[in-house]
């Protein structure tokens, strides 16, 4: 195919698509990055992690209905209320005591429960609120999310947290409200007000498999299978379900377990996503992370030492991977922050640098700190190759007339944009902006690629927040949130980079973005 020039390209990609509108009002919205354990052997003992990893368990929705006793504890939120130095399962109560416990003891981590008739919320004060929290895990939800908590989970992510869905089959509608765990999740994936088009790139299969032993995938560098807690090599599957993949809606999305005689993008059993900045983990069957132990008159079943896989190991890897770098004592209430004691995991003051918790002055006043933000002054403030900020009316900008357009030459080319902020010690920080995609590429195959990073004064990459690609194309913008506060006290440059392909053209659109600390 010809290259195109930009001035052409917009009609090229809708000669080749077919549906693409020209016009401002087609573009309102777009989607958008150890020594095995062996075979029926609990996992092995963990390095305590290096930093503070803080664990939220949910019992808000009815997971202890019926015979389901999915807590790890009875003694909630605090599970060290029950036994404050626990040894084996037993000496906390629940299905999931064997999970806790494994965490408690390696040493690192720090764990709650969000106890039934709380609220699910993010960006609270509340001491359960996920703002305070690394890695959030529902295991057999039997009641919907309302509107504000599937907000309160997508934010949380999308900023950097982890979330860890535990699903069950269909049919296993424990509380008899109509809803079981796989219409729970899907109506999370699909009606969350956030990102309503399968974010995380896959959806809960309606089934019922009853007996199945799914392998792990031969992967020699994945985290959660080669992890700090042993090598995966298959996981147990008792009445359960399994997970249909749509890179086309998340690149990232990847299965790491698949029941017998599937692979691809069908019949996976343990799959991991990212959504903006966080990480997201699902597992098709609660079976695997029951210990068989629990409250009196529940019926259990011990899929924890079950021989048959190496389900310890695949829960506590998870968890490890969900929680990133951690916290080193990360709580920040109202912007202010004053001494920088840490006591039982949460640092009462301070300012979180590069994940280093260090003594800071805490005065900060709610404001947006990017120059010339959504470009309607031109180029001034910003670094961009030429002809990057634009006000052609070829590609619509989200608000104004001026935006970012980086690439859509349908040639090899690299564009840049980027600019450069201070953000105040002390102070919780967050990068947003508004991304439009669209392509002539066809498949889930990433051949042009936006990168957005965070670099420090010596132009090193301190971290790639997202790579969205053609295969995230999709009309109009949305919006991207990142939590940028690791970087308080700090000047860093906001950096996004363009690589396009040598044939069919993809454009990276960015505009309003900003840079709010609080």
């Amino acid at each position: 195919m010809p290259r195109i020039p930009r001035s052409r390209v917009l009609i090229g990609a809708a000669a080749a698509l077919g549906t693409l509108a020209l016009g401002a009002a087609g573009l309102a919205g777009s989607a958008q990055a150890a020594p095995s354990a062996q075979a029926g052997t609990a996992a092995q003992a963990a390095p305590a992690a290096a930093t503070t990893h803080r664990v939220l368990f949910d019992n808000t929705k009815a997971e202890t209905a019926g015979n389901a006793d999915w807590v790890i504890s009875t003694s909630q939120p605090d599970p060290l209320g029950q036994d404050s130095t626990p040894n084996s399962e037993t000496d906390w109560t629940g299905a999931l005591s064997s999970w806790g416990v494994a965490l408690q003891k390696a040493g690192g981590y720090v764990l709650n429960t969000l106890p039934s008739g709380k609220t699910i919320t993010y960006g609270g004060t509340g001491a359960q609120d996920l703002s305070k929290f690394d890695t959030f895990v529902l295991t057999e939800p039997n009641v919907k999310l309302t509107t504000a908590e599937k907000t309160a989970v997508m934010k949380f992510v999308q900023n950097g947290g982890g979330l860890f869905l535990i699903s069950d089959h269909n049919g296993s509608d424990r509380n008899n409200d109509g809803c079981d765990s796989p219409c729970v999740i899907n109506d999370l994936l699909t009606n969350n007000g956030v990102d309503n088009t399968d974010p995380f790139g896959f959806s809960v299969d309606l089934v019922d498999i009853s007996t199945d032993n799914p392998r792990a995938i031969s992967s020699s560098s994945d985290p959660v299978l080669h992890g700090p807690f042993g090598t995966v090599t298959g996981s147990i599957l008792r009445d359960g379900t399994t997970f249909t993949l749509k890179p086309n809606d998340d690149p990232n999305v990847k299965g790491l377990l698949y029941k017998a005689g599937s692979s691809g993008n069908t019949g996976a059993f343990f799959v991991t996503s990212t959504f903006g900045s966080g990480r997201v983990a699902i597992w098709g069957d609660s079976s695997p992370v029951d210990d068989g132990t629990g409250a009196s008159g529940d019926t259990l079943y011990d899929g924890w030492n079950d021989p048959a896989g190496t389900d310890a190991a695949l829960a506590l890897n998870a968890t490890a991977w969900l929680a990133g770098s951690g916290s080193s004592g990360g709580t920040t209430t109202g912007g202010t922050t004053t001494g920088g004691t840490t006591t039982g995991g949460t640092t009462t003051g301070g300012t979180t640098t590069g994940g280093t918790t260090t003594g800071g002055s805490g005065n900060c006043t709610d404001q947006q700190l990017l120059a010339n933000p959504g470009f309607e002054s031109g180029s001034s403030a910003w670094s961009a190759t030429s002809g990057v900020i634009s006000n052609s009316t070829k590609e619509a900008a989200h608000s104004g007339s001026y935006k970012a357009w980086l690439d859509g030459y349908g040639s090899a080319t690299t564009n840049t944009l980027s600019q450069s902020v201070a953000i105040p010690s002390g102070c919780s920080a967050s990068l947003s902006f508004w991304l439009h995609i669209d392509t002539a590429e066809t498949g889930s195959t990433a051949y042009d690629t936006l990168k957005a990073q965070v670099l420090n004064s010596s132009g090193t990459v301190l971290s790639t927040l997202a790579t969205y690609s053609n295969a995230n194309a999709a009309s109009g913008y949305t919006q991207r949130s990142f939590d940028l506060s690791a970087y308080a006290g700090q000047t860093v440059t906001i950096k996004f980079t363009g690589v396009e392909g040598s044939k069919l053209q993809t454009s990276f659109v960015v505009d309003d973005t900003a840079l709010n600390v609080s």
